[in-house]
Order: C-alpha cells, then structure tokens, then sequence
C-alpha cells in the first residue's frame, strides 16, 4: 500500500515455537512468548503448527467456505462479504473443528493460561478470507478483555494483506503514563492520521476497479461502498463519514484542534509509532491482545487470503459488547465453551496429558 509507510520485517516480534514431549510449548518458549505479548501486544510463533496440522486445518476451512448455508459474520466487513470481496464465516462445533481448536489451545495453553482462566469463553472461532479488490479496513480496536489468535494455514505474501499492527499501543493498567502522560492521545492521533490514508487508498482503489478487468465492481457495488446508508465501519463511505455516522473514522473527528494536534505531534507520533504488515509463512500462529491497534489489509494479490482465527476472553464481557468484535456460530452460542473445556478435550493423535496441581491451576 503506497498511502502508507508499512514494515514488512516482522523479525523483532518472532519467537520460533518449540514443543516438549506432549506436544506445548516448552517452558523458554513460553516465557519469551509472554515477554513479547507483554512489551508489543502480540507474538509471532512461527512454524508452531506441522506441515500436516496446517494442512488438515486448511482441509477444514475449506469444507465449510464451500458450504453455502455457512454462517457468515456479521462484524466487519458485511459489504466485502456480500460482493464475495471477503469471506468472513464462524465454524461450527463440530468434531473436527473441536479437535483443531482444541490442539491449538493445547500447543499454546502456556501462554494463554497467563491472560486467560480455565472458566473464561471461548468468544469465536471462525476462518477469515480476503479476496482481490476487498477493502483495507481502518486501524482499530476490538472490543477489549480478550486475547485473539491467527493461524497461518498456507503461505501468506504480502500482498495476500496479512493482518497489519502498530506494536505497543496496547492498553494495561498504567499505560496511559507512558510519553509524559500522553500516550493514549498520542496513539489515537496516529490512529486518525493513518485512516485518512486508508480512506483515501481505499477510494483510488475502488476508483480505479471501475474499469478494471480484473474483480471488476459488481451492480451497485460502487454506489455501496460508497455512499450507502448501510451499517459498515471499514468500508470508504463518503456519506457516512461527512455524516459522523462511522464510529472508526468520520470527518467529526477532524475538527481544527485535532488537525493543529496531528501538525504539531507529527514527528513524535512517526517516532514512537509503526505500522508492520505480518505476511506468515504455513504453520506460523500470532497471538495478539484484542486492543492492539490493528487492521486487515486489503488482498492485491489474485490469490485468496485464508487465516484460521480463534478468540478467547480474559475477563467478562457483556454479551452486547461481545457481538460488536465477534460472530459465534450459532452452535457455539447454543452451546457455550470455555478454554478450561479446550484444554480437556481429547485430541486424536497428540500424547496423552497428565495434570499436575500448581498454584490454583491444572497445568501440564
């Protein structure tokens, strides 16, 4: 994306997994894990998954991205989704789907037990997919109190628009202390300048799609997401931004004061701040806290863009709030899991697990 200045060199936020004899990751592992969540808000495990397991997992989602009475999400990008620009879609409970979120809140259980207890839900589990010509959503937050996971079932380039992040504007207990008391001003800043990029990115793109032969505009797609009155927070709406009516980015928050704060703070916000472009090889999971700063790219790539997702409450979130950031299948909802229920569950093929009793808590 040319509008902004994005860092594909994801390096400084990698730890490689490595697995002990029951298949989790080993105790170093963990523990450089957290340190990274801790400082950045996210950790990058790369090859964390076999060849097989990413394999079996792309299988799956496949299966149901074929399904035509799947059940779409509703959070989004519901206009990417209905011009087919985006596939965003919950997976239902079944036995297989179980296993593979099982396995993973097995593999990664050291790391999420630090931010997650045994009775805390299991928000969503869904497979999200970015074809050419979707939209590059806004920076944004999710609903906070929950930690979130990709997983990388095939090679992602990075044109395929891997998820983008802007390391360390997560929020905890003392955080808006940092840069001489301003930093939660100072991240929202950064977070308007960059949209007016996105915003204005997405509307060359959707400009020049007009006439291209390639993913050309569907009926009414232009007019859609463009001047539609329909609900859409990540689409480059005119009418809903000089309306106030998008909640990510409207014209309401560029009056003269914020423009004279974006002026004078512009070096400061590029030197604490920086946006980096994930573009994970097979196997690779990122774990991220759901109030990073974050975005999904748009696909530019004739490829399609396949994650595996999987979110997991660290605290109690109100059932409204829940729905703002996240699509349960109806399954799920009917039949509420938590991770202490993935942890249980018996997954085929992976060594048996003994429980050990430590601080309160059943480890491995």
């Amino acid at each position: 994306m040319t509008e902004l200045k994005v860092s594909c060199d994801t390096s400084t936020f990698e730890v490689p997994a490595v697995l002990d004899a029951s298949g989790t990751l080993t105790n170093d592992c963990v523990r450089q894990a957290v340190a990274m969540m801790d400082t950045h808000g996210l950790v990058i495990l790369t090859d964390c998954l076999s060849h097989a397991e990413a394999e079996a997992g792309l299988e799956l989602m496949r299966q149901i991205i074929d399904d035509p009475d799947r059940s779409r999400s509703a959070f989004a990008s519901e206009t990417d989704n209905h011009y087919l620009r985006r596939d965003f879609c919950s997976l239902p409970s079944s036995p297989d789907v179980m296993r593979f979120a099982a396995r993973l809140g097995q593999r990664l259980e050291g790391v999420l037990s630090e931010y997650c207890g045994r009775s805390r839900s299991v928000l969503e589990i869904a497979t999200f997919t970015s074809y050419f010509g979707s939209s590059h959503q806004y920076i944004h937050r999710d609903p906070s109190g929950v930690i979130s996971l990709f997983a990388a079932v095939e090679d992602v380039s990075d044109e395929q628009g891997g998820t983008v992040f802007v390391p360390g504007t997560h929020m905890y207990g003392g955080a808006a202390n940092r840069h001489a008391g301003s930093a939660y001003q100072l991240m929202e800043l950064f977070r308007i300048a960059t949209n007016v990029r996105v915003l204005r990115h997405n509307l060359k793109k959707l400009w020049q799609m007009r006439k291209a032969p390639a993913a050309p505009l569907g009926p009414g797609e232009f007019r859609d997401r463009v001047f539609s009155t329909k609900w859409d927070q990540h689409q480059p709406n005119l009418l809903r931004f000089f309306l106030g009516k998008n909640a990510q980015f409207s014209l309401a928050m560029l009056g003269p004061r914020t423009l004279w704060k974006l002026y004078r703070n512009r070096q400061t916000m590029r030197d604490l701040f920086g946006l980096i472009q994930t573009a994970p090889r097979k196997g690779t999971v990122i774990l991220y806290r759901s109030d990073l700063l974050h975005a999904g790219p748009d696909n530019r790539s004739r490829q399609p863009r396949r994650f595996f997702g999987m979110s997991i409450a660290r605290d109690i979130i109100e059932t409204k709030y829940w729905h703002d950031g996240y699509s349960p299948h109806p399954t799920l909802a009917a039949q509420p899991l938590c991770f202490g229920d993935l942890l249980d569950m018996p997954v085929r093929g992976a060594p048996a697990r003994p429980l050990i009793h430590r601080t309160g808590a059943l480890v491995d």
